[in-house]
């Protein structure tokens, strides 16, 4: 139950810049099976997520929505004390 209310706020946030708004659960897919490279920086106590760019730039406008939203909540990784960070494309 907290996966399906956590995809369904991320729906939320993508359905702010996207044109068709039942486009959403199919970027969230794509999203889902994307790659990532995942950075850790100890120094300055941050995790940084850097996601594949994604097939359309409309779909990486909203992905970067997306992640400005999820960066705003500060975030720590769970059992250390790094901040998540999301962005797209590489560090």
């Amino acid at each position: 139950m907290i996966g399906y209310r956590a995809e369904t706020s991320m729906a939320s946030v993508l359905r702010e810049t996207l044109a068709r708004s039942e486009d959403t659960r199919a970027l969230l897919r794509q999203i889902y099976n994307t790659e990532a490279d995942l950075f850790p920086d100890a120094e300055s106590k941050t995790l940084t997520v850097s996601l594949h760019h994604l097939t359309q730039a409309a779909h990486d406008q909203a992905l970067r929505h997306l992640c400005d939203e999820l960066n705003a909540t500060e975030t720590t990784f769970p059992g250390t004390d790094l901040r998540l960070m999301y962005k797209i494309g590489p560090c």
